[in-house]
């Protein structure tokens, strides 16, 4: 989908690479710094747009870019997940944000876009230029981590 739009207009790519871009960057850093960061890569891309164009994956350096400005932000402290909202419990485990911030910051990465916004592993490797079965490496240690964390089996 995205490739498709690389040929034309910054803006046309833009417009449908943000929300990719928002998804992965807020997954692994938090939202306010996902957010900023998604804001300070899209910049960084128009700059550079002429040459960006030509790369084969745009949306994955464009995401190295946001990645990198995220871990400034956090360099001494840990992502800031949301809490669970009360009107969510008991359907949503109220430990879970401070757990996923314990996570690995690839981990973190491949829960939130498999598991919350619901990419598929495809994307997810694509995003990330691993192989799929990385990202399912990932994922099962993090689930495994996670459980073990809230005290939960399966």
């Amino acid at each position: 989908m995205l490739q498709e739009v690389v040929a034309g207009s910054f803006t046309e790519w833009a417009l449908a690479a943000e929300p990719r871009l928002r998804h992965a960057l807020t997954a692994a850093f938090g939202s306010q710094v996902g957010v900023d960061a998604t804001a300070e890569a899209l910049s960084l891309a128009w700059e550079r747009w002429d040459q960006l164009k030509e790369r084969d994956d745009p949306l994955g350096y464009v995401f190295g870019i946001g990645r990198n400005v995220a871990r400034r932000s956090t360099k001494q402290r840990p992502p800031a997940l949301m809490a669970v909202p009360a009107d969510r419990l008991p359907d949503v485990e109220p430990g879970l944000p401070e757990a996923i911030a314990r996570l690995s910051e690839q981990q973190r990465t491949v829960v939130g876009l498999l598991y919350g916004y619901e990419w598929t592993m495809s994307e997810v490797a694509e995003l990330l230029g691993i192989a799929k079965t990385s990202v399912q490496n990932h994922a099962e240690r993090a689930l495994a981590q996670l459980r073990e964390t809230l005290g939960v089996n399966r």
